[in-house]
């Protein structure tokens, strides 16, 4: 283990996911802040969950760090919600961008909505635009914050409000609300007049890049405006639920291929790092 990082190891991660799986969200966060501020970050894309986090987080900690991924084809809503936390918070968010150069590799390959002809094309993009920046990020911290609940979608049923992160470093995950219900999230949102996406007044339960996202009917899952088009696949871009698929690696290499000549270190180090993320 790095000396000069504080990370958990297994029995003691499971000690304290028993010790604060009933605690209340506030207290995880205080508990977490305390600990490793400031090599955590709460991580957002301003959907209803990472808003109640910012909140609660902002309340304990004015100082908090936060921080969100823009993937170039976000809807401007979210941008708006930015500026909304930084006026309301006194919050200088993070904002962090995908590699220009594999963005731009990936679009001269497949075109600009390549999301929409296979999983494995959509999932590619999601590991470019989304998954790489985030990865990024978390090679600079000890642990970070995420809107996770058990009830969003199966991939998420099992979560711990603390656990290790071992898909990103061994770092540690916090998830607050693994045990909130959608109405619970709702319910702190009008009780602490929290700012709250705007999409959701159009019919949005859950919120990504415009393309990529629609509203949801009534009696839907909560997820199903995500990648709608999709039949039986992950509702997940990787971030927080590794996916393999046949032809993802290959794809990747394909992409990562094109920018052999001419790119300078620091882009090898990042093409590196997505190699990493994705085999």
């Amino acid at each position: 283990m790095d000396e000069d990082r504080d990370l958990l190891d297994e029995y003691e991660a499971g000690e304290l996911a028993v010790q604060f799986d009933p605690e209340t969200p506030e207290t995880v966060i205080a508990w977490a802040l305390e600990r490793w501020h400031p090599r955590i970050a709460s991580c957002t894309s301003f959907q209803a969950e990472g808003m109640v986090i910012l909140d609660m987080a902002w309340r304990i900690n004015p100082n908090v760090r936060v921080f969100t991924v823009d993937t170039g084809r976000l809807p401007q809503e979210t941008y708006d919600m930015i500026e909304r936390v930084r006026e309301r918070y006194g919050i200088d968010v993070e904002v962090y961008f995908p590699n220009a150069r594999l963005v731009e590799a990936l679009v001269h390959r497949h075109g600009p909505n390549l999301f929409y002809h296979s999983v494995e094309a959509r999932l590619l993009c999601c590991s470019l635009r989304k998954v790489e920046p985030v990865r990024r990020v978390l090679e600079g911290l000890d642990a970070w914050i995420t809107g996770l609940r058990r009830e969003q979608w199966a991939s998420r049923a099992n979560i711990r409000k603390i656990e290790i992160d071992h898909d990103h470093g061994g770092l540690a995950k916090i998830s607050p609300l693994a045990d909130w219900t959608y109405e619970e999230v709702w319910d702190y949102i009008r009780a602490n007049d929290v700012p709250y996406h705007p999409l959701y007044d159009q019919g949005y339960t859950s919120i990504g890049c415009l393309p990529c996202t629609r509203p949801t009917q009534p009696g839907e899952d909560l997820r199903a405006g995500r990648w709608w088009w999709e039949k039986n696949a992950p509702k997940e871009c990787g971030i927080h639920c590794p996916i393999e698929t046949g032809g993802f690696e290959h794809e990747v290499e394909a992409i990562l291929g094109e920018r052999a000549h001419g790119v300078n270190g620091r882009d090898r180090a990042q093409e590196k790092s997505l190699k990493e993320a994705v085999g």
